[in-house]
């Protein structure tokens, strides 16, 4: 068997790019259906390629994916494994930032073990230093990218060598704008990553990965939105203080054992809060998000 990578998921087949660069048009084994788990782009899987070749080509499946290995994450929309990191695209105007959205975006990275990256777009619209020191102070790393002049791209391309990766954004935040740019510097083969990339909602929604030539992949999800990401990745209301990375310098601190950090008297994160060391409009994300998930009970939330 073969160690190789699920780039390419599409009515039932899956094209697995091996350790070894070759590209291997797979089935799955029937197993998988028993056992309730599908493979998805982004899997690490072992395929075995099937011995005659000839009969492998006459139905353009060259093997069977027998394995997928132990996973990072996994998205359930878009359906996505070992994602490294999230690029979230907003805008400082023209769309005005939902900080409330963004904030519940980067809760469900840090639950699932993603990391998180801002791009600022826009910047010739208006002030995005009030935006970006929200996200630095919480720990986030931000770029801030001119999509007119280019000035920002490097740096978030660079930020993509040697990851997975994924982008996603409003309409209107500039993302496919971003990705044009990022592509006048690609070599890839399709060529067309940005159309691909920045297709609309009502394309097709099979997820793909492209290699990048300086290492890394990108993932092409189309329709991947903020609302999806909501509805499938459920926060539970005791998981949730710990998706705020800032919080973590404070929350030992407090005086009782199961604090909310909303209300309760000798809070440590409420004394950030106070002292500026915290967001604001980070602590009244949370507050609303904690509220949120009091209403949601923990046997119906599925494992």
């Amino acid at each position: 068997m073969e160690k190789g990578r699920i780039i390419k998921s599409l009515g039932g087949l899956y094209t697995v790019q091996t350790d070894g660069g070759e590209l291997l048009v797979c089935r799955a084994r029937g197993i998988f259906r028993k056992e309730g788990v599908s493979p998805c782009v982004g899997d690490l899987v072992r395929a075995e390629r099937i011995a005659d070749t000839a009969a492998a080509a006459r139905e353009e499946v060259f093997g069977y994916v027998m394995e997928i290995l132990p996973r990072k994450n996994h998205l359930v929309r878009p359906p996505l494994a070992n994602l490294d990191q999230l690029l979230l695209v907003a805008s400082v105007t023209e769309p005005q930032p939902n900080l409330l959205v963004l904030d519940k975006m980067l809760a469900i990275c840090e639950k699932k073990e993603i990391e998180p990256l801002l791009v600022i777009t826009k910047p010739d619209l208006g002030d995005a230093a009030p935006l970006r020191e929200i996200y630095e102070k919480a720990g986030i790393r931000v770029f801030v990218v001119n999509n007119r002049t280019g000035d920002g791209v490097p740096a978030v391309r660079q930020a993509l060598c040697g990851k997975l990766s994924a982008f996603t954004g409003n309409t209107g935040v500039g993302k496919s704008s971003l990705l044009n740019r990022m592509e006048l510097s690609l070599t890839l083969e399709t060529g067309q990553i940005s159309k691909k990339l920045g297709r609309g909602r009502h394309t097709t929604r099979h997820v793909e990965l492209y290699e990048l030539p300086e290492g890394g992949f990108i993932a092409d999800t189309p329709g991947f939105s903020a609302i999806d990401m909501q509805r499938f990745e459920i926060i539970l209301k005791g998981e949730l203080q710990y998706c705020f990375r800032e919080f973590a310098p404070y929350r030992e601190n407090c005086r009782f054992t199961g604090c909310s950090h909303r209300v309760e008297k000798g809070c440590a994160v409420l004394e950030a809060l106070q002292k500026n060391e915290i967001a604001h409009s980070r602590h009244e994300s949370y507050k609303a998000m904690y509220e949120e998930a009091s209403q949601i009970k923990e046997w119906e939330v599925e494992p």
